[in-house]
């Protein structure tokens, strides 16, 4: 049984208190700091809702790239020592796709709002 309200919903009250009821009474350094703590809140919420897919899609696309298993450290570290080496690169099937799909996903949590990633998005969404 899950509780409510869930963790998202508790991030989203905070972050709705500090935007809709104190941000407006601030000025200055402390709404710049209030400002702050709401993008961070923010990055947490979509992390939280968006990030085990984006870690299960990275390690399978990580798993499948490699031929191997591991953890996401593991296999990260691999994938670098390879395109180091020069065994892998951009001619190699599924790489490009591959970090272009986990740049997404982190563009995701981190700068939603990012226009390249808007664009993208709504080039992907198009498809």
């Amino acid at each position: 049984m899950r509780e409510q309200p869930t963790s998202i919903q508790l991030i989203q009250s905070v972050v709705d208190f500090l935007r809709d009821d104190l941000m407006p009474k601030l000025d200055g350094l402390t709404a710049f700091h209030a400002r702050v703590a709401v993008s961070v809140l923010e990055i947490a919420q979509r992390e939280l809702e968006t990030g085990p897919r984006a870690d299960a899609a990275e390690l399978a696309g990580l798993r499948a790239l490699l031929d191997m298993d591991g953890t996401p450290e593991e296999l990260n570290k691999e994938l670098c020592e390879r395109i180091a080496r020069g065994e892998m690169s951009a001619d190699t099937p599924g790489l490009v796709q591959h970090l272009f799909a986990c740049a997404m996903d982190k563009l995701a949590v981190d700068q939603p709002g990012y226009s390249t990633f808007v664009r993208l998005k709504e080039q992907q969404q198009q498809k």
